[in-house]
């Protein structure tokens, strides 16, 4: 009988299980829809289904959470954007398109109203007054102004554009077209739209 109240008691004290990863979706959710100042410890633990002790044992304090969220959107995202731009197979103006859609398909993933781009709708407004946090940003963007160069070196030495083209002001081109897609997404634009405007730019770029 002592054996297992002993037993029933280690039980029940034993943390909840949980699985990192799909907690650390869930506070990248609520950090999505809310912002990063909007968000609380308590909001975030709900969503995880964890407790307050439990989730800043397992990810820190709400600052060190929220950098652990950007990182994980930028693989997501990034993943998305390799698989379009690096496939040698597509011409430059598919490999654009599905760069943009496979964005879209990130921004338009949510439950109502599109959220757009996580890093852009979330670390633009605390990157001001927090420096982890901008040079986080700051090195995402100059990732993606990395990523796309390299694909249109790759077209130029292709003959797909212009030997003249200059493919760093091209990145950064295309790169801003991609930040305004996402704003234009939050303010409710349909996705129809949205794509009509990448295809649009992508002619501009193509030329």
């Amino acid at each position: 009988m002592v054996q297992k109240k002993i037993t029933e008691g280690a039980r029940r004290g034993r943390p909840r299980a949980y699985d990192p990863q799909t907690a650390l979706q869930q506070a990248l959710d609520v950090f999505w829809n809310t912002g990063y100042s909007g968000a609380s410890l308590d909001s975030i633990a709900a969503a995880a289904g964890m407790n307050r002790p439990s989730l800043y044992a397992a990810f820190g304090d709400k600052h060190a959470l929220y950098i652990k969220a950007l990182e994980r959107y930028w693989e997501i995202a990034a993943a998305a954007m390799h698989e379009a731009l690096m496939d040698s197979e597509l011409s430059l103006e598919d490999a654009l398109m599905g760069f943009y859609q496979g964005q879209l398909s990130i921004y338009f993933s949510g439950e109502g109203q599109a959220r757009g781009c996580f890093t852009i709708g979330t670390a633009t407004t605390e990157a001001v007054e927090d420096a982890e946090i901008r040079d986080v940003l700051s090195d995402r963007l100059s990732t993606l102004d990395a990523d796309l160069e390299t694909r249109f070196r790759a077209a130029i030495e292709s003959g797909e554009l212009k030997s003249t083209a200059d493919p760093a002001s091209l990145a950064v081109l295309a790169s801003a077209i991609l930040h305004s897609i996402s704003i234009r997404a939050r303010a409710g634009i349909p996705r129809s739209e949205l794509t009509e405007l990448a295809r649009k730019a992508v002619s501009v770029i193509c030329a």
